[in-house]
């Protein structure tokens, strides 16, 4: 596993969206960073598998939903700097939209809570920086789905 204090290089990880119907899945970081966020459910890529792949394993692994991977939609830089100005952590983060298929979520060490939230239960959460954004792109990906009412 890639030390992810004072790395050499940015570190790649993933995040899935999962719509199912008119909500979307979110789980609430139980580490730091970002403790007692809600947030997409995601981790770090392993060598050898797609960006999908990692989504779909990063999901089941954290909060036991099973759920297809529909498209991008988004990518965010997490950069941390210590108290001399260096970085000490730096993620790149790609975020999948997906389909839920299977599974209500479940808590886990990686997640505190687990919940599906209607667009209009959105914003009475504490959640991770730019979170609204990546939602509202994800819910324009799902078929059928609306793609308004989540303000970042």
């Amino acid at each position: 596993m890639t030390d992810r204090s004072y790395p050499p290089r940015p570190i790649l990880a993933v995040s899935t969206a999962v719509i199912r119907g008119d909500r979307i899945l979110l789980a609430q970081r139980a580490k730091p960073p970002g403790q007692g966020l809600y947030s997409l459910p995601g981790g770090l890529v392993e060598i050898g598998e797609t960006l999908a792949e990692a989504a779909a394993r990063e999901l089941m692994e954290e909060v036991a939903v099973e759920a297809e991977p529909i498209g991008l939609c988004g990518a965010r830089d997490i950069i941390m700097r210590d108290a001399t100005g260096q970085v000490e952590r730096h993620f790149v983060v790609v975020s999948y939209a997906a389909l839920w298929i299977a599974g209500e979520g479940e808590r886990s060490p990686e997640a505190s809570d687990i919940r599906w939230i209607g667009l209009d239960g959105f914003d009475h959460l504490a959640t991770t920086e730019g979170l609204g954004e990546v939602a509202r792109a994800a819910f324009a990906l799902a078929p059928g789905r609306p793609s308004t009412l989540i303000r970042a």
